[in-house]
């Protein structure tokens, strides 16, 4: 409209700029509101309803002439019927792109239909307040969101909806608080506070923090996840002072370790920690230290290049002895991994070099065949000192590490500790047969030595006299514990793709939901470990719906109900054997697998 008086001028040409002004802002406003409101977009109301004490939710999943579309041109889910009790477990199968995925995201009130109806327990799911979504329904997918914190955090994060008990403020921060308050509800943000009590107790079926690390433990075991938690707790450090009875009990273990070992003639298992003697299965570093550095100035990756540790390596008349060494090792991994691509597992389980180093390391060898080793920078001496001290002579059999110069180590063990200046004193933990060592873990302070290499089944046999130590003292427990406060990394990095699977699948069941929908979420585990799961889930959710889309077809001869889609509808219910006949489609999809 604007466009048709186009040619006027004077005061009429500046209204009708400032009127064209006001047209361009209104389109962008839309613009932005339009980008911030995305499909499937949950109401407000729906978020912010709290109806107070949720029932379980009963009867049955029912989708009735269900429909999504993504846009108008792709349909995924056409016209579906189906219906389950939720005091049932039904398979979900089909190809990818059947419309599987998003059947499974429909019932988890993942996505909005955009035709038809899926109902639950005689409520529209659609809408359902999103406080009853979140706690009688679970959903856990292929690629299991976790993120950055504890195993523990990840695991109640489902018992967290709103602040159960409130932080009790007082003084000064009292009236901080009241002005955040103030401040919030006047910008309409959130008035919930962090540091109240999340965690709903009641969600878990427990009373208190007590009772809910029961429950936990119970709940890694359905999920065939305790073991993993247990050896995360193997592999943590504990600070003495924090867990003086734990540590006590573990020097405890320690004993019983060594006394087990005896007696089943497994003693040469472990090289164990001597003062006075040069221990073949641990590394130059460790034999030099003689303890587990703390971190900074004197962590293993930055020795080579301390003044001090330097300093002891001269005196002691190892510096270009180790230096030597260190090109030797580097003239050994070259010849053994130039011609590998980068990337291979062989740098990852072997080389002491890794593919991007390579190079520069042919480099400086190069500098020392045309110039000699005087040719070397400070740089170069600390990079070839570095690979020298990586080496273990058990375990690398290169024989560069002989008797003589074990003896000048040892001597160099005792001026290091003697003459440690007092800054440094706290970077490391000292090896000591009667002390806990918190800088080391768990499993090293009870071996309190080296596995030895070379032995047959040394792993396999090593792994149960631990165990049956760790059982033998009731101690398995509390290293579980000590698993659950792992911190897994960002996005679960530090953890394996099976375990994030199964730490999702855990986070599911502690809130006790009454319609559990796990889709593909075990893919990442072999087929033993699998079956393992998907029986124990179900066990644990007897009498509670489950509904499974499998990653692996045979799977579905464990549940009585499978539905079949196929081009976005439900084409086949039934049972394994009912199913499984010439011309169905489920028996074209078990076959093609």
């Amino acid at each position: 409209m604007l466009a048709a008086y186009k040619d006027l001028s004077g005061p009429w040409a500046e209204l009708l700029k400032y009127y064209q002004m006001k047209e361009d802002v209104r389109v962008k406003h839309l613009q932005i509101i339009e980008q911030f409101q995305p499909p499937n977009l949950i109401d407000q109301e729906l978020l912010d309803a709290e109806p107070g004490d949720v029932g379980a939710l009963t009867g049955e999943l029912i989708g009735s002439n269900l429909s999504f579309a993504e846009d108008e041109h792709v349909t995924a889910v056409d016209s579906a019927n189906f219906h389950m009790p939720l005091d049932r477990h039904l398979a979900l199968v089909g190809v990818a792109g059947s419309g599987k995925d998003e059947l499974a995201r429909l019932a988890a009130r993942l996505l909005f239909p955009t035709g038809g109806r899926i109902s639950v327990g005689g409520h529209n799911l659609a809408e359902l307040p999103e406080s009853v979504v979140g706690r009688r329904i679970s959903y856990v997918g292929q690629n299991a969101y976790i993120f950055a914190g504890s195993v523990r955090s990840n695991l109640v994060y489902g018992l967290k909806q709103v602040p159960v008990n409130e932080f009790e403020y007082d003084g000064e921060e009292k009236v901080r608080r009241e002005q955040e308050l103030k401040r919030s509800n006047e910008s309409g943000n959130s008035l919930y506070d962090i540091r109240a009590n999340w965690i709903d107790f009641a969600a878990a079926g427990v009373a208190d923090a007590i009772g809910l690390e029961e429950r936990i433990i119970e709940t890694l075991a359905v999920v065939d996840m305790d073991r993993d938690v247990y050896r995360l707790g193997l592999r943590s450090t504990v600070d003495p002072e924090r867990y003086e009875e734990l540590t006590s009990r573990i020097l405890d273990a320690r004993i019983a370790m060594r006394r087990r070992l005896d007696e089943e003639g497994d003693a040469k298992l472990v090289e164990p920690f001597d003062q006075d003697r040069y221990n073949t299965s641990a590394t130059v570093a460790e034999n030099l230290l003689f303890g587990t550095p703390k971190g900074g100035a004197l962590d293993v990756d930055e020795l080579a290049n301390h003044p001090y540790v330097q300093r002891v390596l001269a005196e002691t008349g190892l510096l270009d002895k180790l230096v030597n060494v260190g090109r030797q090792v580097a003239e050994t991994m070259i010849d053994l991994f130039a011609d590998l691509p980068p990337g291979h597992e062989f740098f990852e389980q072997f080389s002491f070099i890794s593919a991007e180093e390579l190079p520069d390391f042919q480099s400086l060898l190069g500098r020392i065949a045309n110039q000699g080793m005087g040719a070397l920078t400070d740089a170069d001496r600390s990079r070839l000192l570095s690979l020298a001290l990586k080496l273990a002579p058990a375990r690398h059999r290169l024989g560069l590490v002989d008797d003589t110069m074990q003896a000048m180590l040892l001597d160099a063990r005792r001026l290091f500790a003697e003459e440690l200046p007092e800054e440094l004193r706290p970077l490391i933990a000292f090896f000591d047969a009667e002390r806990y060592n918190p800088a080391a873990t768990i499993q090293d302070n009870i071996l309190f030595g080296k596995r030895v290499f070379g032995q047959a089944n040394a792993q396999a046999r090593l792994t149960r006299i631990l165990a049956e130590t760790v059982d033998e003292l009731g101690l398995r427990r509390e290293i579980t514990r000590v698993g659950l406060a792992y911190e897994v990394g960002i996005a679960g990095g530090r953890l394996a793709p099976g375990l994030r699977q199964k730490l999702a699948i855990a986070r599911c069941l502690l809130k006790r939901p009454d319609l559990l929908v796990i889709h593909e979420a075990t893919g990442a585990l072999d087929t033993s470990a699998e079956r393992r799961v998907l029986k124990k889930v179900r066990d644990h959710m007897e009498g509670r719906g489950v509904l499974w889309v499998l990653s692996r077809m045979n799977m579905a001869k464990e549940f009585d109900q499978i539905l079949v889609v196929d081009d976005g509808k439900v084409v086949e219910k039934g049972s394994f054997d009912e199913l499984n006949r010439e011309g169905s489609t489920f028996h074209r999809l078990l076959h093609a697998h």
